[in-house]
């Protein structure tokens, strides 16, 4: 009895193990809103990391978080270092595009919970009197990203939190 049940749980665990190596190389993810302001007064939110704090979804999970600025304040080759708990982790971003009122693309740097490097875009469309904006964010998986979307796709993992992000940076540019 006990070798069927051991037998079982091996042949379990090698296909998800198998099923994980056949998930995708790389993800992409988006989501969509509308600001009910000009491209430019957006783009001044994103394009400057000292104004991400007011809209963050992640800027508020520790209290604790140490944060570093580096380079120019804003647009290309500006800096945000963060370190924190578990909820937050650790990494660096770098504003790599800036295109006034339309683009800002970061290279977004995990260190910790796990390393990961990936792209991460605003494009910004005026419509009417508004602002269309998305925020995407793409990259490579390697295997243990693939082990982990096996059960957990990028979209429920990060999705909620560009949903929060999208809905705090309309109020924060509203207001």
């Amino acid at each position: 009895m006990l070798k069927k049940i051991l037998l079982g749980v091996a042949i379990l665990l090698a296909a998800i193990l198998v099923i994980a190596a056949f998930q995708p190389d790389e993800f992409s993810l988006e989501r969509r809103t509308t600001i009910n302001a000009a491209p430019d007064s957006v783009f001044a939110h994103i394009n400057d990391f000292h104004r991400w704090e007011a809209w963050s979804p992640w800027a508020k999970l520790d209290p604790d978080m140490t944060t570093t600025y580096g380079g120019p304040p804003s647009g290309v080759g500006s800096v945000y270092e963060w370190k924190g708990n578990s909820a937050v982790g650790s990494g660096r971003m770098t504003i790599t595009e800036s295109t006034p009122a339309s683009k800002v693309v970061i290279a977004l740097d995990f260190l910790e919970p796990m390393e990961a490097n990936n792209i991460t875009t605003f494009a910004l469309t005026p419509n009417g009197s508004g602002t269309d904006v998305s925020w995407t964010m793409s990259g490579k998986s390697n295997y243990l990203s693939k082990l982990m979307t096996t059960f957990v796709s990028m979209e429920k993992m990060v999705g909620p939190d560009f949903e929060k992000g999208l809905a705090q940076l309309k109020t924060a540019v509203e207001q």
